[in-house]
């Protein structure tokens, strides 16, 4: 214990030894004609100034790629059906409230989607994909469980990527048989 209070006390007196005998961090401003000299510290306000001006090579935020007219690539041209309207986008970051929808699956059977019930004549809410989550590991073993068609009642967020509106769910609930007769 006293060795190690006398090594600190040590340390101490040759670190302020060490300060003493360096010279001062900064010079007094030599005044030459009213122009200050190279060797002289730039005024606070400067400084201030040059911390608050934008940088030269100064990053922009990333933008929205432009993939010209938003427009669904599943519909149109693209669709299944003949004749298919073409169909905008939803734009990223809007919301799907209470929709009845049922589970389906894209052509290539690889990814989940959510298929609006609105979508039986008009063709005008083209599918979804799901994003993966555990609401979507919940609509799958309701359907398991009831081997059967299900129709759930969702609310999402919409993103949007490469031409398809994705959707992340928030909530599901599965509608009664009640219900789904309506």
């Amino acid at each position: 214990m006293k060795a190690r209070v006398l090594s600190a006390a040590v340390l101490l007196m040759s670190i302020s030894a060490i300060a003493q005998t360096s010279g001062p961090a900064t010079q007094p401003a030599a005044d030459q004609g009213g122009k200050r000299s190279a060797t002289t510290q730039p005024s606070p306000d400067q400084v201030l100034d040059d911390l608050l001006k934008p940088p030269a090579d100064s990053s922009r935020p990333l933008t929205r790629p432009s993939t010209g007219v938003d427009v669904d690539k599943t519909s149109g041209r693209g669709a299944i059906a003949p004749s298919a309207p073409v169909v905008h986008l939803l734009p990223e970051g809007s919301y799907i409230i209470d929709r009845v929808a049922r589970l389906g699956h894209s052509n290539d059977g690889l990814q989940s989607e959510l298929v609006f019930e609105s979508d039986g004549k008009t063709l005008r809410d083209p599918p979804m994909i799901i994003l993966p989550n555990m609401r979507l590991t919940m609509m799958e073993n309701a359907i398991a469980q009831q081997n059967r068609d299900l129709k759930f009642r969702v609310t999402g967020m919409v993103t949007e990527y490469h031409g398809r509106n994705y959707i992340l769910l928030e909530k599901v609930s599965v509608m009664t048989p009640d219900a789904q007769e309506f």
